[in-house]
């Protein structure tokens, strides 16, 4: 108001309005020097403010990030600390409780034990696929072929047949092999290292065909069938009794149309229509069709018979041989016909006996045609034809067809007589002198005679006795004939 007063008071007066528009002039001046000063002064405000405010905000940020490492570091520490759980005796440390709590049973000895066979283990999911050798579980099934298998890791395994894989290979002999345990095994072939029956003296390529071989000496018998409760010693011979009760025999003989449980088996029976004899012996010469037979052969040349009679002391070369043997003391006669009710000690004898209620006799003589039930029969009836001796006994020189007529032959010269009376104290050097004798104790009498009914001890005596009925009475014999 007052500026607009000196406006209307200068209207009136020229002099003082010059005076007075110069000093509002300079006023003004002064006005904008002093409204851009404080603009500058606000820009250079606002500008130091500015760096004020990023100093601070570099400050809080360099204050943040050292307070968000800290915090990473001490949130990986309690982490850290949250999963890793240590053992208290060894002072290994596990991410996950379950592991440790796994680990601890080294220390404290606590095992699953299988109550079919008594074996135990440290980890529950060994013991889970163990089990299943007894119930015959095979969940894992190989969708190529059908096999199933008790563990994942088997079917792994057995898939690299069909994929034809083979990442294990021999740095010696380059050879591939489709596991590592095989190469491990194969690698001994190189080294010469052996695993070694300090029972007998044996020795194994493999720790589990050592296992295995030491249950004979053991008798030990760990793998139960669940069906008939029948023990091996073997899983191998388990596996082979399943397919009794399975009734399964997928492999066919082209030729013969006989079936069989295992391709294996098949393979070997082929070599009965081809002659095939691949396995032979290195020191006289004989070939054989399996192995088996070449390793039992063997042993007639090293004398080793590590199978031996705990009872009488007799030692065979073969464990079934053994087994076989054992019978004849207990009496045992596990295989039953079921076509007359006759049983038998072996397997092989129940299988020969069968064909005779089949008439079956595959085996033809070529030169007279005759007939035999057994391919063993009909190898020794040959030699009949060609005048073959190849059994010779070396006291006197006499030559037989077959080993077992060399063998009873030996007797003459030893004097042994292994075949003792269970009644008394008499002994025989024949099975057969025994057996006729113990009739003689049991009053047993097997031969009956058709025409008469009167029976016999032995059928030699039958045979002379049905002469009275067949042959007509000498003229000079007396009418009366007194029966004794």
């Amino acid at each position: 108001m007052a500026f607009v007063e000196e406006q209307r008071e200068d209207m009136s007066d020229p002099e003082p309005y010059n005076i007075k528009h110069k000093d509002t002039e300079e006023q003004r001046d002064i006005m904008e020097v002093k409204v851009e000063s404080q603009e500058l002064n606000k820009v250079e405000e606002k500008r130091q403010n500015q760096k004020s405010s990023n100093f601070l905000q570099e400050e809080e940020s360099s204050s943040c990030s050292e307070t968000e490492k800290k915090f990473s570091q001490e949130s990986t520490q309690r982490t850290e600390a949250k999963n890793s759980f240590n053992c208290l005796q060894c002072g290994k440390s596990f991410t996950l409780k379950k592991n440790l709590k796994k680990h601890m049973r080294i220390h404290t000895g606590e095992k699953f034990i299988c109550h079919q066979c008594g074996k135990s283990f440290a980890r529950k999911e060994y013991f889970n696929i163990h089990i299943r050798i007894h119930t015959g579980e095979k969940p894992f099934t190989c969708h190529q072929c059908g096999n199933s298998f008790r563990a994942k890791e088997q079917l792994n395994s057995h898939m690299k047949i069909h994929t034809g894989e083979k990442p294990y290979t021999c740095p010696q002999c380059g050879k591939s092999f489709t596991r590592k345990g095989t190469l491990n095994t194969h690698m001994r072939t190189h080294t010469g290292e052996k695993f070694i029956c300090h029972t007998c003296g044996k020795s194994f390529t493999r720790q589990a065909n050592l296992d295995s071989h030491l249950r004979i000496h053991t008798g030990e018998k760990p793998f139960i069938c669940s069906q008939c409760g029948k023990s091996f010693r073997a899983k191998e011979l388990l596996k082979s009794h399943m397919e009794i009760h399975t009734g399964e025999k997928p492999y066919m003989c082209p030729q013969c149309g006989k079936s069989f449980s295992r391709k294996s088996n098949l393979n070997c029976h082929m070599r009965f229509h081809t002659g095939e004899k691949t396995f032979k012996c290195t020191q006289c010469g004989t070939s054989f069709r399996l192995k088996e037979h070449l390793k039992c052969h063997m042993r007639i040349h090293t004398g080793e018979k590590s199978y031996t009679c705990h009872l009488c002391g007799k030692s065979f070369t073969r464990a079934y041989s053994l087994t076989s043997h054992l019978r004849s003391h207990s009496g045992e006669k596990p295989f039953n016909c079921d076509h007359c009710g006759k049983k038998f000690i072996m397997q092989s004898w129940l299988t020969a006996h069968l064909k005779v209620h089949t008439n079956e006799r595959p085996h033809l003589c070529s030169f007279c045609g005759k007939s035999f039930l057994k391919l063993s029969y009909w190898k020794d009836h040959q030699k009949i034809h060609t005048g073959e001796r190849d059994h010779v006994c070396f006291v006197c020189g006499k030559g037989f067809i077959a080993a077992n007529q060399l063998k009873p032959h030996m007797r003459i010269h030893t004097g042994e007589k292994p075949y003792k009376c269970s009644h008394c104290d008499q002994s025989f050097a024949y099975s057969v002198q025994r057996k006729s004798h113990e009739r003689v104790h049991t009053g047993e009498k097997p031969y009956k005679c058709s025409h008469c009914d009167k029976r016999f001890t032995m059928s030699r005596h039958l045979k002379s006795h049905v002469k009275v009925h067949t042959r007509e009475k000498p003229s000079h014999m007396p009418s009366k004939v007194s029966t004794d």
